[in-house]
């Protein structure tokens, strides 16, 4: 490992360390990402337009990255964030809490989401509003029926999102003022905060945001063969991590972020540090410190480009416990239906008052 360590992220040099049987299998560099040309487009003249206000209100940015030449880590992750996804999707989520000895349960979920930036369908000019979501939580049965809807936000104001839940026991619609940051997302069993889907989301107020600059690093790239539908989640999942016989991994430039806690605010991770892909904006990996200083939890999203979209995203997504020795793995797909990038939805599909409506019609 000493010959490529300065090629490898701190969480690939624990899992080396942490497991023996721990490989990474590097291919050629492939720059296979792209978008639609209208986005490339708005993204050249958003260089000089877009401007980010604390870390948490852009201004002057329309449909393409916010940010082509960042000044700071901020302005990174808002490239993230801000990323042409296409105009709306449906995914069918397979996840699972794997143990320590490799046994895991599939939990399943169905997440709706319309993206309000970024959209070719629709013009949404100074639009406040990043994206809707909605989830449902299919299984385990514990859970099944619960619904989480969320309006994300750019604005200085808040936790940069509203969110509502619908609890099938209560029978009722709740604010949910915890659906953000380090509070657990349902169902995961405390493996993943809700700020970790996607590799990140939500509010960044909470961080001091340091851009460390640009290198090339061992990134998962082009991990088709993970997400093949011949390939099933047996096959991935293995005691202590996933088979790394079928990621794929690839030399890329990265921006380097980092972020540590800001003096008096409370989170469980004292310090992140991302790694961006250059090409994409897409976040690869993160490595997540507790407030000892210890390096706690490895997340990793295996990129792939999708083309008929065109967009780059992360499935699967990996989070690491370097602590329990348990890992969470969201975004499987292979033995379900794959994302539905054509579907249409209404902004009123995303309404609180129609999540108790949407409960009692299934």
């Amino acid at each position: 490992m000493a010959k490529y360590a300065e090629h490898l992220t701190e969480g690939q040099k624990a899992m080396f360390a942490k497991y023996p049987d721990y490989r990474m299998i590097v291919y050629p560099s492939l720059r296979t990402a792209y978008f639609p040309t209208e986005v490339e487009q708005a993204t050249i003249k958003n260089a000089t337009t877009a401007s980010l206000k604390g870390t948490d209100e852009v201004e002057g940015a329309v449909l393409g990255f916010p940010f082509p030449i960042p000044k700071s880590g901020a302005e990174v992750l808002w490239n993230h964030k801000m990323r042409f996804r296409g105009s709306a999707v449906r995914r069918y989520n397979n996840q699972a809490i794997v143990k320590l000895d490799g046994s895991y349960k599939i939990s399943k979920l169905v997440e709706d989401v319309k993206f309000k930036y970024a959209n070719l369908q629709e013009a949404n000019p100074g639009t406040k509003i990043l994206l809707y979501y909605l989830s449902e939580v299919l299984s385990p049965p514990r859970v099944a029926g619960q619904l989480i809807l969320v309006h994300e936000t750019s604005g200085a104001e808040g936790s940069g999102r509203d969110a509502w839940i619908y609890n099938p026991g209560l029978g009722r619609v709740n604010r949910a003022p915890d659906v953000g940051y380090d509070n657990p997302y349902i169902g995961t069993d405390g493996e993943q905060f809700n700020d970790q889907v996607d590799l990140f989301n939500g509010a960044l107020d909470r961080y001091d945001w340091k851009l460390v600059g640009k290198k090339d690093m061992y990134i998962p790239y082009n991990s088709f063969l993970i997400n093949a539908p011949l390939i099933k989640y047996k096959d991935i999942i293995r005691p202590g991590h996933i088979n790394q016989n079928l990621a794929r991994y690839e030399m890329h430039r990265v921006w380097i972020v980092e972020a540590t806690l800001r003096q008096g605010l409370r989170h469980q991770f004292k310090k992140r540090r991302f790694y961006v892909d250059e090409d994409s904006w897409a976040i690869a990996a993160v490595d997540c410190y507790d407030n000892r200083d210890q390096l706690w939890k490895v997340q990793e999203g295996q990129l792939i480009t999708v083309p008929f979209v065109p967009t780059v995203t992360a499935i699967p997504e990996i989070i690491y416990d370097l602590q329990s020795g348990r890992y969470f793995v969201t975004a499987l797909q292979n033995e379900d239906k794959i994302s539905d990038f054509k579907i249409d939805f209404n902004d009123r599909d995303f309404a609180p008052n129609g999540l108790a409506r949407k409960a009692q019609s299934k």
